[in-house]
């Protein structure tokens, strides 16, 4: 292989258009593997340059189980790809630019994760976020029903609450909708659960594990405290204090950061420990039970996070609340009020 031809194939790595090589012949991208290029699962970030999208798309290249790894968005797509690409891990790794790429990075995926959107600004309401972050998110699921309907979508763009909602309702429309392959990734609650319990209770986080159900904002947010595992009691004030952490764990950075961003590194960590939970279902491993924002017949209302078995098709088994506490029952009742309207302003977005 000569020099140029060398080139050609490191550099159709990093472009999505298939590179024209000396003698007229074309160097399709899919030939472009690295030696050796590990078998698994192809994955693809949607909003890869973005706050959250560049330290997940680091922690995917990272992954084992990835063996390709497409990294989608409207602006500098191509400079992420190309310092990612760099990792000498097995995944390889092509970057897509903007809207008329879109459909080029979808094409095939197993795992599609969808961090793309604005964070909240100074001087914007929750409506101007949830009017952009809902255009977008409608525009991507378009996107993923043309090429990919097989996919499981790990939703990340916020508010879950309604973007998941969204989601579904674009499925619908395009007929290729699956509930259990449809996921709110509400695993930063978890993982900001078991962290300030584990502080509480003197552990090592990793050893701590605390269901949260309901929603991903606010009250919403419910962490059933009377399920920790291993098993332990807290009085009322510290139930009342770790309730409200969980819930305001996403202020709590804002307010640390004093406007230089929200919880990007955090909710990369997250959105990457359950990917990889959904690709070792996919893989076929036996047990992975998470939480996530799901199509549900747990409460009343037509989408609720509660622990999930996942497998090869996504969602399994969707697991009932259990016994809860006089604390919790409350704040069941007052999550599910918020959360009613969220799902209906999501719904009506694509209905209306």
């Amino acid at each position: 292989m000569d020099a140029n031809q060398r080139i050609a194939r490191i550099a159709a790595h990093l472009h999505p258009s298939n590179v024209q090589m000396e003698g007229g012949s074309v160097l399709e991208r899919a030939n472009c593997r690295a030696k050796g290029g590990a078998p698994g699962f192809k994955v693809a970030i949607l909003g890869a340059a973005g706050g959250i999208g560049q330290p997940l798309a680091m922690l995917m290249k990272m992954n084992p189980l990835v063996s390709v790894l497409h990294l989608y968005d409207v602006v500098n797509a191509p400079g992420v790809t190309a310092d990612i690409s760099h990792m000498d891990t097995g995944a390889v790794v092509r970057g897509f630019l903007g809207q008329p790429q879109l459909d080029a990075a979808l094409t095939g995926m197993d795992l599609v994760i969808i961090p793309a959107g604005v964070p909240r600004k100074p001087g914007m309401t929750r409506d101007d976020l949830f009017k952009i972050n809902a255009g977008i998110v409608k525009t991507l699921c378009e996107g993923i029903a043309r090429c990919c309907p097989n996919a499981i979508v790990n939703l990340i763009s916020n508010p879950v609450n309604s973007t998941v909602p969204i989601a579904a309702e674009v499925f619908k429309k395009a007929g290729t909708y699956d509930p259990k392959r449809l996921l709110g990734v509400t695993m930063l609650d978890v993982v900001r659960a078991n962290t300030f319990v584990a502080e509480v209770l003197g552990l090592d986080p990793r050893e701590v594990s605390v269901p949260v159900v309901g929603g991903h904002a606010g009250v919403t947010i419910l962490p059933l405290l009377s399920q920790v595992k291993p098993p332990c009691s807290f009085t009322k004030e510290e139930t009342e204090y770790l309730t409200k952490r969980i819930q305001d764990g996403g202020t709590e950075v804002v307010q640390a950061k004093a406007g230089a961003g929200s919880a990007t590194l955090s909710m990369a960590y997250a959105a990457v420990k359950f990917a990889d939970r959904c690709l070792k279902g996919l893989r076929g491993d036996a047990d992975i039970v998470e939480c996530a924002f799901i199509e549900s017949r747990v409460t009343e209302l037509p989408f609720f996070a509660t622990q999930v078995r996942l497998g090869r098709t996504g969602v399994e088994e969707i697991y009932q609340l259990g016994p809860l506490n006089e604390y919790e029952r409350v704040g069941l009742e007052e999550a599910k009020k918020e959360l009613a309207g969220s799902i209906e302003k999501g719904v009506s977005f694509i209905r209306k």
